[in-house]
């Protein structure tokens, strides 16, 4: 994944990939049209991109044509974004239930409230407050101490 990384981190070869994922079976002509780049210049980013297994070429006649392959991008988005994700959905969900589970939101003055403004339902004023959400909405949000 590395290699797939490396070549994502630049942003002409982010460029060279909307463009073929707007516009699949691109020459490398189609390519540069447009942005200012170099030939050789996009010929480089490119070989890059394949050999990331960003992009697939298909040859016709004297023209290769270049195609987005998103293989790659799902096995980062499973391995990297759809894990933390659910870890942030679970914490979310972890909080909603805390605070159902409260009846109600605590304010300032110790009145309870069955529908708190947005500002307060999150308003913590204490250390006993922050205590009472329990470990498993704390640890998301801020770092427990052992």
């Amino acid at each position: 994944m590395d290699i797939v990384f490396k070549a994502l981190a630049d942003p002409t070869r982010r460029l060279v990939l909307d463009r073929l994922l707007e516009e699949p079976g691109l020459t490398l002509s189609d390519l540069v049209t447009g942005t200012g780049m170099r030939r050789q210049s996009a010929s480089k980013h490119i070989q890059i991109l394949e050999d990331a297994g960003l992009v697939v070429v298909e040859r016709s006649g004297r023209e290769k044509k270049h195609f987005i392959n998103v293989l790659p991008i799902q096995q980062i988005s499973r391995r990297w974004v759809d894990k933390f994700s659910k870890v942030r959905g679970d914490a979310i969900l972890n909080l909603k239930e805390a605070l159902e589970a409260g009846g109600g939101a605590k304010r300032e003055d110790n009145s309870q409230t069955a529908d708190p403004q947005p500002a307060d339902r999150f308003a913590l004023t204490d250390e006993k407050q922050a205590s009472e959400r329990g470990p498993e909405v704390t640890s998301f949000f801020t770092p427990l101490e052992e």
